[in-house]
């Protein structure tokens, strides 16, 4: 279902990024933004599902500015190796830069949405309030969010937490949702990083529930 294309952002850098396409009636398209592990297994999964759903999947490697083909384990040494690449090394307006070359993308096929997970959970919401051509946004523990309290989302957004997630405080996930009442925000019985099947906190009811909401919110704002 999948394949791996280049992208160019405005400044001329070329990215690549992981391609699904869907095999029946498309309804637009979605970007998919990674976590701090690069565009692994599990993201490469996350854009087929959408595919799946309808939507041209894009998945844009956003490491390539600094370091080409991370596919990082969630092991300790993945961590850290990840959190070293996306907050030492990777400048926040390069990845916007190759976030809209992924949107132009994906507007292939349509409207185009953004979901992204952990570092990528912040990107979408980034990406929701600064970018052009998003329709609709879904942030999962965007780890980072509650800290961009002051920015106004562009489209609707959906935000997922989890409630035993120690890297966002609940109390910061409350005051940014009474910050912003345009935009949805769920929270699970769950920890960080639940939608993740390869990670010892996925929670398969969380995941699905979760799942469900945004392609709700993605079929009511791209088709």
């Amino acid at each position: 279902m999948g394949k791996q294309i280049e992208l160019e952002g405005a400044d001329g850098f070329r990215a690549s990024a992981y391609s699904a396409e869907p095999d029946g009636p498309v309804r637009g398209g979605v970007v998919v933004i990674q976590e701090i592990f690069g565009v692994n297994a599990h993201i490469r999964e996350v854009a087929d599902g959408y595919a799946r759903a309808g939507y041209l999947a894009i998945a844009p490697a956003l490491f390539d500015r600094v370091e080409r083909g991370v596919e990082l384990g969630y092991d300790t040494a993945g961590m850290e190796a990840g959190i070293a690449l996306a907050r030492g090394k990777l400048d926040i307006s390069d990845a916007m830069t190759d976030l809209a070359a992924a949107i132009e993308e994906a507007s292939k096929a349509g409207k185009v949405g953004v979901v992204g997970y952990c570092f990528g959970g912040l990107l979408a919401w980034l990406a929701a309030c600064r970018l052009e051509g998003v329709a609709a946004a879904s942030s999962y523990y965007g780890g980072g969010v509650p800290g961009q309290i002051e920015l106004q989302p562009k489209c609707p957004v959906i935000l997922h937490f989890g409630a035993l997630d120690a890297h966002i405080p609940m109390d910061q996930v409350e005051t940014f949702a009474a910050a912003h009442p345009e935009s949805a925000v769920h929270v699970y019985d769950a920890d960080h990083g639940f939608n993740c099947n390869h990670r010892a906190s996925f929670d398969a009811q969380s995941s699905e529930q979760a799942l469900e909401r945004t392609l709700a919110h993605f079929r009511t704002f791209i088709g």
